[in-house]
Parts: C-alpha cells; structure tokens; sequence
C-alpha cells in the first residue's frame, strides 16, 4: 500500500515534528514540503534564486534552504543547478509539477518501531547519532499523512528487566577511542574486588549483548582479549597513543562457542533435559548457534550444544529451578547441585 501526500488534508498523523534540546517535541514554522514546494515554484519562475533570497522569503535559514535543494535534487530528481553567472538556482529542463512524495504503510510503520527502540539506547552516545538520523528520515516526509496510525503508537514498546546504570562520560570515551583506535588505561573493579586496578587496554569493540554492554578490548598486561562490563569503569583516559585492530578479530567467531559473553578454552557437549511444564518455552526460542532439540515422551524436550564454557549456562540452569536436570558434562551437573544446595543451605 502506497501513502500518497495529501497537502491540505486535514492531519491524523503529524510527522513534521522535531526534538529540541531537552527533547520536548516542536513544530517548525515551515514544514519541509511547504518549503520544498516554495523553492520549486522559485526555481520555475526563472528569476535564478539563491539560497540567501530563499531563506529571506521563506523565513529559514541558509542551511535550511540548501538542505532542501539538496534533498529535491538527490532524493526527488529534480534537475536543479546553480549558475555562477547569475548568482542563483535554475531548472536545467521543464518540470511541469512538483513531484508527489511517497511512502510505504510498511516504512512508516517502521520509522515509529525505531523511534520506541532508542528507549534502550536512551542515555549513551548512540543515542544522538539515531536521534539524528531519524530527523532526518522525519524531514523528508509531510507533516500529514492519509492515514491514522494513533493505534500503534499504543500497541509497541520495549521494556528491559534490568538497566545497566552507565557513567555517560566514562562510556562515551570508550565508543569514541574504539571508534578512532585510541588506547585507553582503565581503572577497573571487578566484582567482589576491594579496590580497582589499572589496565592498559585497546578497545576493540563495543556491544549490547541481551541487554547488557560489553567492551571487548585487548588487555596489554594478559596479552589477551579481555572482555570488561563498563558499568565497573572507575575511571578512564587515552594514554595518546593508537593501536591497529587485528583484521582477524571477529566478535562473531569469538562468542560462536560461548553461551553469552564469557569464551573459554574448553570443549564441552552440554545436554539439558526440561520437564512439559518447561518444555514449550524452550521450544520458542533459539538459545545457540549449536542448539538441537529432541522430544521425549511425556511432553519433555532435551536440548543439546557445544560450549566453550560452563559459567554462564549454569546461572542459566539454575534460572529454570527444578524444570531443568543437566545430563552432560558431569562438571555441570556437580555445579549445579552445589550452587543449589547453597541456596537451600547458605553458609
């Protein structure tokens, strides 16, 4: 279904608005179609308009003007030029009519899914740069549109169980250096550690990994990729120099054979088997690269994976209480048992 751009219908749907600096939402004086439409009934008049003449008439600035000169011409394919002679724009053949902007149902449905998804990037360096991509998309639409869409802004949302809290300062140092390749010396605490430690470190990469961040960076002192939580940062700062991220470095081949985050050097079949009451919700999700799945009689379901590591898979069975019973390795099974029996008995 195509949405064609109505000009004076009367609004359902208002996209022609903008986020301030506070973020509270503002409509411009002049919509970016009535601009649009402005310049291209200037450009038609064959008077040679210039950005400064434009910006006097349509009360906007310069910016504004070559913005949307430039999105007529690269996105709507309107033949326009500047003339140096004539110190202004013009058409370089006839166009009849202002070309109507489109839209898809699908794009627009979109455009609103993203817009709800930053609620998980709210607060961290991402979240400009996406602020600012979606005004962008927001400017090349109309302010209305033919069709009612108040019902879904009703009926999406992203919710997270728990919020990493983040030192916004600290994390966008470690987004900034991982991006330009700048070393970093942290001061680290892990948990259940007295006082921080020094660590001289290359970012490599940084990631949302089920909610959670991670840096994953090269750790000068264990001469190996580490991975760091950055909520545990105390403090951070570029010692000035740069580093060359090895071109075999794969995040994705990194955590192939780990169950979240922690890769180890193990080799390990994990065999899980679930009770009915359990064995649904298992079946709807995909919870490894290397996961099978068998049905077993009575309803239950064994789970089968290759892991690398056995720490994050045993907080993992022990989240399914007495629904889930470890078969393999026997590692796992006697962690397990024993982590339960110290919340049954707690020393």
């Amino acid at each position: 279904m195509v949405l064609r751009v109505l000009n004076k219908m009367k609004p359902q749907r208002e996209f022609g608005s903008r986020l301030d600096k506070e973020g509270v939402g503002t409509l411009h004086s002049r919509p970016p179609l009535e601009r649009m439409v402005r310049i291209h009934q200037a450009l038609q008049s064959g008077k040679f308009p210039n950005a400064s003449t434009l910006a006097r008439e349509i009360e906007v600035a310069t910016k504004t003007i070559h913005r949307d000169i430039e999105f007529m011409r690269d996105r709507l394919g309107l033949p326009i030029e500047f003339n140096p002679a004539r110190n202004g724009y013009a058409y370089t053949e006839e166009v009849s009519a202002f070309p109507n902007l489109q839209i898809t149902e699908g794009e627009l449905f979109a455009l609103i899914v993203a817009e709800k998804a930053l609620q998980q990037y709210r607060g961290t360096s991402f979240e400009k740069p996406i602020l600012s991509a979606i005004r962008k998309m927001e400017q090349s639409l109309p302010d209305t549109i033919s069709l009612n869409l108040a019902d879904i802004e009703q009926t999406i949302s992203f919710r997270t169980r728990a919020e990493p809290i983040l030192n916004l300062d600290i994390f966008d140092l470690l987004a900034r250096a991982a991006a330009r390749r700048q070393q970093v010396e942290l001061a680290y605490r892990k948990p259940g550690q007295p006082q921080p430690e020094k660590r001289l470190v290359d970012p490599y990469h940084l990631a949302n990994i089920n909610g959670e961040w991670y840096l994953f960076a090269y750790d000068h002192a264990r001469q190996d990729i580490r991975t760091f939580v950055p909520s545990r940062v105390q403090s951070a700062k570029p010692t000035g120099k740069t580093f060359v991220r090895p071109e075999k470095f794969s995040l994705e081949k990194r955590l192939r054979d780990s169950f979240g985050v922690r890769s180890g050097e193990g080799d390990y079949e994990v065999v899980i088997q679930f009770n009915a009451r359990a064995a649904d919700y298992v079946r709807e999700k995909k919870w490894h690269e290397s996961q099978q799945l068998y049905e077993l009689k009575g309803g239950r379901v064994e789970l089968r994976m290759k892991l690398s590591s056995l720490m994050e898979v045993e907080r993992w069975v022990l989240s399914w209480g007495g629904d889930a019973k470890v078969i393999k390795p026997r590692e796992l099974a006697a962690a397990v048992k024993q982590a339960a029996h110290r919340m049954l008995y707690p020393e």
